[in-house]
C-alpha cells in the first residue's frame, strides 16, 4: 500500500479517528496536512505522521470558519499544487456525549448547529475547495456512522445527511475520475471513549449505560484500524466502480486483508450485558 508522492488533507486530526487516519496515511508514505483548531496537538500528530514514514504538516484551521477553510486549501495549493486524498473526520464528539440519550426539545438549539455544522456542512465546504485540486484518481472520504440507529435527532439527521452528501458528490465527481465514500467505523477506542470507561475489578475497561448494562471497550477498534481502511480505499485501483457507497471498516478489513494494530479484527457487532 504505497502512497508516496500523494498529498492528503485530514480534518479533525489532532486526536482520535482523525489522528489515526493521518498516521496510517503517513505509514503508507503520503504527505499529510493535519487540520484542527489546536496547534499543539496538531504538532504531535504531524510528528507522528513523519515518524510513521510520511511527511506530516500541521495546518491549524477552524473549518467552521469559511475564510480559514479557504486559506487552508490555498496554502496546500501553493505548497503542493494538488490534493490526492481528502478525509473529513472533524466532529464534536465531546459535546455530543451528554446529548445522545436526551430528547431533542431538552437540548440547546446549537446542538443542531454543532452536529450539522462541524459534520455535514464542513465536509461540503472542504470538498468545494478540494475538488479543483483533485486530479483524476483522487479520493474523498467522509467519516460517518449508522446515525439513523441512534435515538438523537440532530445526530441521526446529520449522519444520514453526510451519507447522502457523499452519494450526491460521487455522482458528479465520477466524471472527473474522483471517488467519494462515506465510511462507517465500529465502536472506536478513542481517548474520549477510554476517559469515559470504568475499570472493573478484573481489569476490563467497560462503558456503563444508564440502564445498568456495560460494554467491554477492549473489543473496540483503534483509530489506526480506521486509518488502514482509508489507506485501503486510497490504494484500490477499482474503487471508482463503487463510488458513492457507504463502506464499513469491518467490510474493508475483509476486502483488503488488514487487521488492527494488535493483529485482530474487531467484531462487526458488540454485546452489551
Amino acid at each position: 500500500m504505497d502512497l508516496r508522492g500523494q498529498v492528503a488533507v485530514v480534518t479533525g486530526a489532532s486526536r482520535g479517528v482523525g489522528k489515526g487516519i493521518a498516521v496510517e496515511l503517513g505509514a503508507a508514505g503520503a504527505t499529510v496536512y493535519v487540520v484542527a483548531r489546536g496547534a499543539e496537538p496538531l504538532a504531535e500528530t504531524a510528528a507522528a505522521v513523519t515518524a510513521a514514514g510520511g511527511v506530516g504538516i500541521a495546518a491549524p484551521a477552524d473549518i467552521l470558519d469559511d475564510g480559514q477553510t479557504a486559506a487552508l486549501f490555498d496554502r496546500v495549493s501553493d505548497e503542493q499544487g494538488k490534493i490526492d486524498i481528502l478525509v473529513n473526520s472533524a466532529f464534536c464528539s465531546p459535546d455530543l456525549a451528554g446529548w445522545l440519550a436526551r430528547p431533542f426539545w431538552e437540548l440547546p438549539i446549537d446542538s443542531w448547529d454543532r452536529v450539522i455544522g462541524l459534520g455535514t456542512r464542513a465536509a461540503y465546504v472542504t470538498a468545494v475547495h478540494a475538488v479543483p485540486l483533485l486530479p483524476a484518481g483522487g479520493l474523498i472520504v467522509t467519516v460517518s456512522s449508522p446515525g439513523q440507529q441512534v435515538p438523537n435527532v440532530a445526530y441521526a439527521v446529520g449522519k444520514t445527511a453526510t451519507d447522502r452528501l457523499a452519494a450526491e458528490m460521487a455522482t458528479q465527481l465520477k466524471l472527473r475520475g474522483v471517488a467519494v465514500f462515506s465510511l462507517w467505523p465500529g465502536l472506536v477506542r478513542t481517548e474520549f471513549l477510554l476517559a469515559a470507561a470504568r475499570t472493573t475489578d478484573d481489569g476490563r475497561q467497560v462503558l456503563d449505560f444508564p440502564d445498568g448494562r456495560a460494554l467491554d471497550v477492549n473489543m473496540a477498534e483503534t483509530p489506526r484500524f480506521i486509518g488502514r481502511a482509508v489507506v485501503g480505499l486510497a490504494t484500490d485501483p477499482v474503487r471508482l466502480e463503487r463510488t458513492g457507497g457507504v463502506e464499513t471498516t469491518a467490510a474493508l478489513s475483509q476486502r483488503y486483508g488488514f487487521t488492527d494494530v494488535d493483529g485482530t479484527r474487531p467484531p462487526t457487532s458488540y454485546e452489551v450485558g
